[in-house]
C-alpha cells in the first residue's frame, strides 16, 4: 500500500507521526512511505534520521487579525493546495494521517476532496483549529486522551492514545540506569522544555539547582538549543556533580525511564511518552500554544492524580520544591501518582490505528 503522513512545527507532531509510518512498515515491509512537512519546520531536520522520503510545502498558520502578512499566507496555503493536488496524483495513496500541524491543512483537505482515505490524529485534549476543520471531512479521528472524546463525541471517532516510539523507549528502569552511569538506588529528576525549550521553566532551573544539591538528587535538564549557551555561561560557577545540563536530549527514553519524576511542558506527546513509562508528571504548559492547548492537557494531568499543574506566571523554583517534596519524599503520593500516570497510557496507539484503518476493526 501507499501513505502519506504528515505532520509538523514540533517534535509533538512529527514523532508521532513517525511512529505511524514505522508500524505501518513493520506489518507490511512492502508499504510505501511519504512523509510531508513544511518548508521551514524542524522536520526538515528531524527526518534526515530517517529513511522515508520526504517532501515539503510552503504552509503558515493565519494571524489573528487582518495584514498583509495574512494575505500573503492565503496565497501559500492556495500554492500549497495546487502542490498537493500534483502529488496525490502522482502518488495516488491509499491512506492519507495527519498528525498535526498546520501542514496538515493542505495535505489531508485536498487528499479528502479527491476521494482518498483520510484520517487525523488530535492529540491534545482541546482540540485545534486546523483539526476542527478537518474532523468535518476526514474519515476517522483518533484522540489521544479520554478527555478530548468527551469534548468532542463525532462519530468517527476512537480514543487510540498517543504513538510513542516504543522501539526507541525499550528499557527498563534498571538497564536505563546502568546504561548512563547512574546508581540504582539515587533519586533522579529530569526536566524538559519540550523541543524549542522553556524559558519560565530554565528560570525555574537556575535556583532549584541548589534544592537538588542539599537532597543529594540527581538533576537533569534538557533546556532548549537555543537557551543552551547563556545557560551553560550561567551555571558554569555551579560544581554539583549530579546536575547535567544538555540542550537537546536525543534518546529522551532511556532518560525518561531512569527518572523518578518528569518536570515537563504540558505536549500531548510528551505527556504521553511520560506515562508510557508511568512517571509522576509536574506538567507546566506554554502559555502562548495555539487555543491554549497545554493548559487543558496539564490540568487533565493534575484532575487524573497523575501529578501537578504549575502554569508559567506561577512557576518558580519555591513551588517546584514543593511539589517535589510532596512526591519524592511521600512514598503513599509518589506510587499513587505513578499508577494513575500509567493508566494514562492508552496502550498501543499504533496498533489501534492500523487495526481501524487496514483491518476495519
Amino acid at each position: 500500500m501507499k501513505l502519506i503522513v504528515c505532520g509538523g512545527g514540533t517534535g509533538g507532531h512529527i514523532y508521532p507521526a513517525i511512529a505511524i509510518a514505522e508500524y505501518f512498515k513493520n506489518q507490511d515491509s512492502s508499504t510505501e512511505i511519504l512523509y510531508i512537512g513544511g518548508k521551514y519546520g524542524i522536520e526538515n531536520k528531524v527526518l534526515k534520521n530517517y529513511d522515508y522520503r520526504f517532501e515539503t510545502i510552503d504552509i503558515k498558520g493565519f494571524q489573528r487579525k487582518l495584514s498583509i502578512e495574512n494575505i500573503k499566507r492565503v496565497f501559500k496555503t492556495t500554492s500549497s493546495m495546487l502542490k498537493m493536488r500534483k502529488i496525490l496524483s502522482r502518488e495516488n495513496p491509499d491512506l492519507v494521517i495527519g498528525t498535526g500541524g498546520y501542514v496538515c491543512g493542505p495535505v489531508v483537505y485536498m487528499a479528502e476532496l479527491m476521494k482518498i482515505k483520510t484520517a487525523i490524529l488530535e492529540q491534545n485534549v482541546f482540540m485545534g483549529v486546523t483539526n476542527k476543520i478537518l474532523s468535518k471531512k476526514v474519515d476517522y479521528i483518533f484522540y489521544g486522551f479520554d478527555e478530548a472524546l468527551k469534548r468532542y463525541p463525532f462519530d468517527n471517532a476512537i480514543v487510540s492514545g498517543n504513538p510513542v516510539r516504543t522501539l526507541e523507549f525499550n528499557y527498563d528502569k534498571k538497564t536505563a540506569r546502568k546504561e548512563l552511569n547512574f546508581s540504582s538506588d539515587e533519586k533522579i529528576i529530569l526536566s524538559i522544555g519540550g523541543s524549542g525549550g522553556s524559558q519560565s521553566l530554565n528560570d525555574a532551573i537556575k535556583l532549584f539547582v541548589n534544592y537538588a544539591e542539599k537532597n543529594n538528587i540527581r538533576l537533569i535538564h534538557s533546556c532548549g538549543e537555543a537557551y543552551y549557551d547563556e545557560l551553560k555561561e550561567e551555571f558554569i560557577y555551579i560544581n554539583y556533580d549530579k546536575f547535567e545540563l544538555y540542550p537537546y536530549i536525543k534518546n529522551i527514553g532511556k532518560y525518561m525511564q531512569s527518572a523518578d519524576i518528569i518536570i515537563c511542558s504540558a505536549g500531548a506527546s510528551t505527556l504521553s511518552e511520560v506515562s508510557y513509562f508511568g512517571k509522576p508528571i509536574i506538567a507546566v504548559p506554554k502559555a502562548y500554544t495555539a487555543e491554549n492547548h497545554q493548559e487543558y492537557n496539564a490540568k487533565m494531568i493534575e484532575d487524573c492524580g497523575a501529578g501537578y499543574c504549575i502554569k508559567e506566571d506561577m512557576l518558580n523554583a519555591d513551588i517546584l520544591e514543593n511539589r517535589v517534596q510532596n512526591i519524592l519524599f511521600n512514598q503513599d503520593v509518589f506510587k499513587k501518582m505513578s499508577d494513575n500516570s500509567s493508566k494514562l497510557y492508552k496502550g498501543d496507539a499504533c496498533k489501534i490505528i492500523y487495526d481501524t484503518l487496514i483491518k476495519g476493526r
